[in-house]
């Protein structure tokens, strides 16, 4: 199991590179994402999360089936992603993240997403994701392009929150699962 990088740690915010087939231990890594993620009862896991500056990600929405049935058995990876349009209306919902652990914000983003990515196999994909999976993805790929959702709360909410990310920097907070904070 990987720790989970937090807030501060410089890899969450580079732009991260593609890879190839020939990645050394894909197959691994991409298991080990999956242990990381559901270990730390999360939805979703990027490299940068986990120190690896890749375009990387792991998603598994199914924990939201409940609520939104087009989550059930929603479990994909997906490499070299690019989100070419955004559309649909925009909606508020509340995002947490590994990475940012304690803080819960309600986040607007686009109802619809259509993206190109290869899977574990590195067959290409080029598909529209609509509703909670077209969410869970784009949190997910806007750590690969070194953002975190706080990035998309308003300036007042920022400041609101400033003092919980400086604490989460210094490593003042605690998890249920191991976390790392590398400058």
């Amino acid at each position: 199991m990987y720790p989970v990088y937090v807030y501060g740690s410089s890899v969450l915010r580079k732009v991260s590179e593609n890879i190839t087939k020939d990645y050394p231990n894909l197959e691994k890594l991409i298991d080990d994402m999956y242990i990381s993620m559901y270990a730390s009862e999360g939805v979703g896991l990027a490299a940068p999360q986990i120190g690896k500056s890749i375009r990387l990600f792991v998603i598994d929405a199914s924990a939201f089936d409940e609520d939104y049935p087009e989550a059930a058995d929603f479990k994909k990876t997906f490499i070299n992603a690019e989100i070419y349009e955004r559309f649909g209306e925009e909606e508020l919902f509340e995002e947490g993240c590994l990475s940012v652990p304690n803080i819960r914000e309600n986040i607007s983003r686009h109802t619809k997403i259509k993206m190109r990515y290869m899977d574990e196999n590195f067959v290409e994909h080029d598909q529209e994701f609509s509703g909670i999976c077209a969410r869970v993805i784009q949190h997910e790929y806007d750590h690969i392009e070194g953002q975190l959702f706080i990035d998309h709360l308003s300036q007042l909410r920022k400041r609101l929150i400033k003092s919980k990310l400086l604490k989460i920097a210094k490593g003042d907070f605690k998890t249920s699962y191991p976390v790392k904070l590398v400058k």
